[in-house]
């Protein structure tokens, strides 16, 4: 055990090189059945680490590759952890980054309920939440939470379906956004309007673009998926038997209400939101259509060149959140300036 001496406070072990025993907890570490069991998870680089020290994370180990990497982080913070110095080229072994930063840290895994999120977020967070239903690409959810962190949303929900949003490829995609947002996971459809504010409306961004031909129609595949035909009509449309019966096995109610149809750059943002977006093989789920057809919700449409399947589930949610950000922002607008309008006497 060694002293820093360029933080006098912190006291340290020296690992031996190669040391397999601490390659092999970090492998183990990054495993979903060691987050599941054990409650923790892996971080990995200064940036995160320090977003998830800020807002309230507790640290159990770091490994660091020089003692300069400790003076980056808050002292009051990383004396709780285990501190181990290791070989750069250890942690470049263990590490899954193309350009290592010698800088690893098992921490317990955060509670939303917990966390102190930055202020700036907090005083830019509008009543937007997002649901995430079947996002099983890590690449695409950790673009979508960073996406549901900009736009400043208040919450996000992931169902059963999706990928487990502290697994390193979707912390990577997140770029801080788990510690800025909060992330409410594992639910299932029952336990979703529980965890929404009330009185809320549900939308869906849907590829199930009524204009489109018949080969295109699935109201079930894929949030992201956006439609691609020229017009939209304002009655509500059926859903496709065959997208209920590719579904009826999977819990979802044989049934799939009708829901309105719009283009996501119509007014759709009421307050508050709430805005589903569906996964890239297994698209929406009957339960997502049925809580939004409860709320009264809408189908948000993005009109795509025909001949182009689909978008991106992540640049789909990207382009609605943010439109559903501007239009709460006019509302509010809009608002403030009657409430400044003068009372006639």
């Amino acid at each position: 055990v060694e002293r820093s001496a360029a933080a006098p406070g912190l006291w340290y072990e020296k690992a031996a090189p190669g040391d397999r025993r601490l390659g092999k907890v970090v492998t183990i570490a990054k495993s979903k059945k060691f987050r599941d069991n054990h409650g923790k998870v892996l971080l990995e680089g200064h940036r995160l680490i320090k977003d998830a020290l800020e807002a309230g994370a507790v640290p159990q180990m770091l490994f660091f590759s020089t003692v300069g990497h400790l003076k980056l982080l808050p002292e009051a913070e990383i004396k709780r952890a285990s501190l181990v110095k290791v070989k750069f080229e250890d942690i470049k072994s263990w590490s899954d980054l193309v350009t290592p930063q010698g800088l690893v840290g098992i921490f317990s895994k955060p509670d939303p309920a917990k966390m102190s999120y930055p202020s700036a977020q907090l005083t830019n967070s509008l009543p937007l939440l997002l649901i995430c239903d079947n996002i099983r690409d890590p690449g695409n959810l950790g673009t979508i939470l960073r996406s549901a962190a900009g736009a400043g949303c208040e919450k996000v929900l992931l169902t059963k379906g999706c990928v487990d949003p502290w697994e390193p490829k979707v912390l990577r995609a997140g770029m801080g956004a788990h510690f800025r947002v909060p992330i409410i996971t594992n639910l299932d459809w029952e336990s979703v309007p529980t965890n929404l504010p009330d009185g809320i409306q549900v939308c869906v961004a849907d590829n199930n673009d009524p204009g489109a031909p018949a080969r295109t129609s699935s109201v079930l595949r894929g949030v992201g998926r956006a439609g691609s035909a020229p017009d939209i009509p304002t009655a509500p449309v059926k859903s496709s038997p065959k997208a209920a019966r590719e579904h009826k096995d999977e819990g979802g109610a044989a049934g799939i209400p009708e829901l309105a149809a719009l283009y996501y750059y119509e007014d759709w943002a009421q307050t508050p939101v709430a805005v589903v977006i569906g996964g890239e093989t297994h698209g929406l789920s009957p339960a997502a259509l049925q809580l939004a057809a409860s709320t009264g919700g809408k189908r948000l449409v993005i009109p795509v060149v025909p001949g182009v399947d689909s978008l991106n589930s992540a640049i789909a949610a990207g382009i609605v959140l943010f439109e559903g950000k501007r239009q709460l922002l006019w509302r509010h607008k809009q608002e403030d300036g009657r409430q400044k309008l003068p009372v006639p006497g």
